[in-house]
């Protein structure tokens, strides 16, 4: 059964203030997962070391990887990415709208990849959105839409996930759950699934989205002790299967 993990990673610095690459990708490693959606990547950039996590964390899982830069400055990057040891091909990659009003809003963007699992194709959208109501309101709108779950592309099953910022009571969660379902509420067991901030999890702001086609069995955030240091949020685990076509 194919398992996909969500995960904010904070630049890999944990809740003690250390930046440890090696300890986010032990986290990950231990959840044995098949696909991996990371947000908050720095590459490059001077205050982690300089160090390409996005390619260091897939290096140490074995696993091929994509990373879009939603903000860059010259050769400093933060973004987001999706790790694969499957047969996978990059769809696309590219900035969401922000809002306008308010100035100095931190870019979002979203990564969108096609996996192969048993034969058959799955596509994977990876996404962060921003922190202020109106602004998270306008990119789930866009996610939604023709770019992005609508394309003619992403057809057949499709799984969207990520921190977005938004808990189940959110306009934004009513938005793209009139597209797709919420994959906690279809899993077979119920189990905690908040994940921050990851000492003391009390919200539900990283999800999964997922459309018909996708049957759920289990959507967790594990609580270990590694885990809740590693970073500000959990990783949140979902294993599924793909339903017989036709």
């Amino acid at each position: 059964m194919p398992r996909i993990v969500t995960y904010n990673v904070h630049r890999c610095v944990g809740n003690d203030r250390r930046l440890d690459v090696g300890r986010v990708a032990a986290v990950l490693a231990a959840l044995d997962p098949d696909i991996v959606a990371l947000q908050e990547l720095d590459v490059g950039r001077r205050r982690t070391g300089g160090v390409d996590q996005a390619h260091e964390i897939a290096r140490r899982l074995d696993m091929a990887h994509h990373f879009h830069p939603a903000m860059q400055v010259e050769e400093e990057r933060y973004g987001d990415a999706i790790l694969t040891g499957l047969p996978e091909r990059l769809v696309k990659a590219a900035a969401l709208p922000g809002y306008d009003r308010i100035r100095g809003l931190e870019p979002r963007g979203a990564l969108w990849i096609e996996v192969e699992v048993a034969g058959r194709p799955l596509q994977i959208v990876n996404t962060h959105l921003g922190l202020v109501p109106r602004e998270q309101q306008i990119q789930a709108a866009h996610l939604a839409g023709p770019e992005w779950l609508e394309h003619p592309e992403c057809r057949g099953p499709a799984i969207l996930l990520g921190d977005f910022n938004a808990t189940a009571s959110s306009l934004v969660y009513r938005t793209l759950t009139r597209r797709l379902r919420p994959a906690r509420t279809l899993a077979r067991r119920r189990q905690p699934t908040s994940t921050f901030p990851s000492p003391l999890p009390v919200l539900r702001i990283d999800h999964h989205f997922v459309s018909p086609g996708i049957r759920v069995d289990d959507v967790f955030a594990p609580f270990d002790p590694l885990s809740r240091v590693a970073s500000d949020h959990l990783p949140l685990v979902m294993d599924f299967d793909l339903a017989p076509s036709g």
